[in-house]
Protein backbone atom coordinates (compact mmCIF):
# COMPACT_ATOMS: atom_id res chain seq x y z
CA UNK A 1 0.00 0.00 0.00
CA UNK A 2 1.61 2.82 -1.07
CA UNK A 3 -0.16 6.38 -1.38
CA UNK A 4 1.35 8.56 -3.87
CA UNK A 5 1.28 12.37 -3.90
CA UNK A 6 -2.35 13.54 -4.55
CA UNK A 7 -1.80 17.02 -6.38
CA UNK A 8 -4.77 19.29 -7.99
CA UNK A 9 -4.57 17.15 -11.13
CA UNK A 10 -5.84 14.28 -9.35
CA UNK A 11 -7.57 15.77 -6.74
CA UNK A 12 -11.61 15.06 -6.15
CA UNK A 13 -13.48 15.21 -9.07
CA UNK A 14 -15.97 17.72 -7.30
CA UNK A 15 -13.37 20.51 -7.06
CA UNK A 16 -15.61 22.71 -4.42
CA UNK A 17 -13.63 24.55 -1.71
CA UNK A 18 -15.10 22.01 0.75
CA UNK A 19 -13.93 19.50 -1.01
CA UNK A 20 -10.67 21.07 -1.73
CA UNK A 21 -10.46 21.19 1.82
CA UNK A 22 -10.78 17.43 2.70
CA UNK A 23 -8.35 16.85 0.45
CA UNK A 24 -6.12 19.10 1.97
CA UNK A 25 -6.87 17.81 5.96
CA UNK A 26 -6.33 14.74 4.74
CA UNK A 27 -2.79 15.54 3.60
CA UNK A 28 -2.25 17.84 6.69
CA UNK A 29 -3.33 14.68 8.84
CA UNK A 30 -1.21 12.82 7.43
CA UNK A 31 2.11 15.35 7.75
CA UNK A 32 1.22 15.55 11.23
CA UNK A 33 1.63 12.22 12.16
CA UNK A 34 4.73 11.26 10.23
CA UNK A 35 6.28 14.94 11.38
CA UNK A 36 4.84 15.39 14.99
CA UNK A 37 3.99 19.23 13.59
CA UNK A 38 1.05 20.57 15.59
CA UNK A 39 -2.02 21.95 14.60
CA UNK A 40 -1.37 25.42 14.67
CA UNK A 41 1.70 24.61 12.63
CA UNK A 42 0.02 22.66 10.34
CA UNK A 43 -2.97 24.89 9.74
CA UNK A 44 -0.24 28.05 9.21
CA UNK A 45 1.69 26.06 6.86
CA UNK A 46 -0.98 25.18 4.68
CA UNK A 47 -3.03 28.58 4.69
CA UNK A 48 0.00 30.38 3.71
CA UNK A 49 1.83 28.31 1.68
CA UNK A 50 -0.44 25.48 0.17
CA UNK A 51 -3.89 26.21 -0.43
CA UNK A 52 -4.54 28.09 -3.15
CA UNK A 53 -1.34 28.62 -4.01
CA UNK A 54 0.85 27.93 -7.25
CA UNK A 55 3.65 25.21 -6.39
CA UNK A 56 6.48 23.89 -8.12
CA UNK A 57 4.05 24.99 -11.14
CA UNK A 58 1.37 22.81 -9.94
CA UNK A 59 -1.80 25.26 -8.94
CA UNK A 60 -3.55 24.37 -5.89
CA UNK A 61 -7.18 25.06 -5.52
CA UNK A 62 -8.76 27.24 -3.44
CA UNK A 63 -10.27 25.77 -0.44
CA UNK A 64 -12.83 26.65 2.68
CA UNK A 65 -10.14 27.60 5.36
CA UNK A 66 -12.70 27.21 8.23
CA UNK A 67 -13.71 23.69 7.13
CA UNK A 68 -10.01 22.45 6.77
CA UNK A 69 -9.55 24.04 9.80
CA UNK A 70 -12.18 22.48 11.66
CA UNK A 71 -11.30 19.24 10.57
CA UNK A 72 -7.65 18.96 11.45
CA UNK A 73 -8.48 20.35 14.83
CA UNK A 74 -11.39 18.01 14.84
CA UNK A 75 -9.60 15.08 14.25
CA UNK A 76 -6.77 16.01 16.51
CA UNK A 77 -9.72 16.59 19.65
CA UNK A 78 -11.28 13.30 19.38
CA UNK A 79 -8.87 10.57 17.74
CA UNK A 80 -9.14 8.62 21.10
CA UNK A 81 -13.22 8.53 20.33
CA UNK A 82 -12.59 7.77 16.54
CA UNK A 83 -9.47 5.41 16.46
CA UNK A 84 -11.62 2.70 18.27
CA UNK A 85 -14.75 3.44 15.85
CA UNK A 86 -12.44 2.41 12.83
CA UNK A 87 -10.89 -0.57 14.77
CA UNK A 88 -14.35 -2.04 15.60
CA UNK A 89 -15.11 -1.78 11.50
CA UNK A 90 -12.42 -3.42 10.42
CA UNK A 91 -11.75 -7.48 10.40
CA UNK A 92 -9.83 -8.68 13.19
CA UNK A 93 -6.97 -9.79 10.95
CA UNK A 94 -6.83 -5.90 9.62
CA UNK A 95 -5.52 -4.20 13.00
CA UNK A 96 -5.77 -0.20 12.84
CA UNK A 97 -1.75 -0.09 12.92
CA UNK A 98 -1.92 -1.77 9.78
CA UNK A 99 -3.28 0.89 7.61
CA UNK A 100 -1.21 3.78 6.75
CA UNK A 101 -0.58 6.74 7.85
CA UNK A 102 -2.80 8.37 4.36
CA UNK A 103 -5.85 6.14 5.02
CA UNK A 104 -5.91 6.35 8.61
CA UNK A 105 -6.15 10.49 7.74
CA UNK A 106 -8.81 9.51 4.96
CA UNK A 107 -10.96 7.35 7.76
CA UNK A 108 -10.59 9.64 10.82
CA UNK A 109 -11.85 13.04 9.02
CA UNK A 110 -14.35 10.95 7.07
CA UNK A 111 -15.74 9.42 11.02
CA UNK A 112 -15.40 12.90 12.33
CA UNK A 113 -17.92 14.57 9.62
CA UNK A 114 -20.31 11.77 9.66
CA UNK A 115 -20.12 12.55 13.30
CA UNK A 116 -20.28 16.25 13.75
CA UNK A 117 -21.26 17.63 10.48
CA UNK A 118 -25.35 16.65 10.61
CA UNK A 119 -25.63 19.24 7.99
CA UNK A 120 -23.85 18.16 5.73
CA UNK A 121 -25.54 14.52 3.42
CA UNK A 122 -24.32 11.41 4.65
CA UNK A 123 -23.88 10.69 0.93
CA UNK A 124 -21.84 13.71 -0.13
CA UNK A 125 -19.09 13.04 2.91
CA UNK A 126 -18.69 9.30 1.96
CA UNK A 127 -18.70 10.06 -1.72
CA UNK A 128 -15.98 12.48 -1.43
CA UNK A 129 -14.11 10.56 0.95
CA UNK A 130 -13.90 7.99 -1.57
CA UNK A 131 -12.88 10.39 -4.22
CA UNK A 132 -9.75 11.22 -2.40
CA UNK A 133 -9.05 7.41 -1.43
CA UNK A 134 -9.25 7.18 -5.67
CA UNK A 135 -6.73 10.10 -5.67
CA UNK A 136 -4.17 7.86 -3.66
CA UNK A 137 -4.74 4.48 -4.20
CA UNK A 138 -6.07 2.38 -7.43
CA UNK A 139 -6.35 -0.99 -5.41
CA UNK A 140 -8.67 -1.62 -2.95
CA UNK A 141 -8.47 1.18 -0.59
CA UNK A 142 -11.79 2.94 -1.45
CA UNK A 143 -13.59 0.28 -1.10
CA UNK A 144 -12.40 -0.09 2.25
CA UNK A 145 -13.02 3.73 3.12
CA UNK A 146 -16.48 3.16 1.47
CA UNK A 147 -17.13 -0.11 3.42
CA UNK A 148 -15.99 1.89 6.91
CA UNK A 149 -17.82 5.07 6.32
CA UNK A 150 -20.68 3.02 5.16
CA UNK A 151 -21.20 1.04 8.21
CA UNK A 152 -20.81 4.18 10.34
CA UNK A 153 -22.89 6.57 8.98
CA UNK A 154 -25.70 3.71 9.70
CA UNK A 155 -24.25 3.61 13.19
CA UNK A 156 -23.71 7.14 13.45
CA UNK A 157 -26.75 8.56 11.72
CA UNK A 158 -28.94 5.62 11.35
CA UNK A 159 -28.15 5.45 7.60
CA UNK A 160 -26.02 4.72 5.07
CA UNK A 161 -25.04 6.32 1.77
CA UNK A 162 -28.12 5.38 0.18
CA UNK A 163 -30.41 4.13 2.67
CA UNK A 164 -32.30 5.55 6.13
CA UNK A 165 -33.11 3.29 9.04
CA UNK A 166 -36.77 2.85 9.18
CA UNK A 167 -38.75 3.06 12.47
CA UNK A 168 -40.10 0.00 14.21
Amino acid sequence: MTAPHATPQNAPRTANKRGVARLAAVQALYQMEVTGTGVLDIAAEYENFRLGKDIDGDQYLEADPQWFRAIIAGVVADQRVLDPMIRQSLTEDWPLSRLDSTLRAILRAGIWELRTKKEVPTAVIVSEYVDIAKAFYEEDEPKLVNAVLDRLAFEIRGESRGTRKTPR
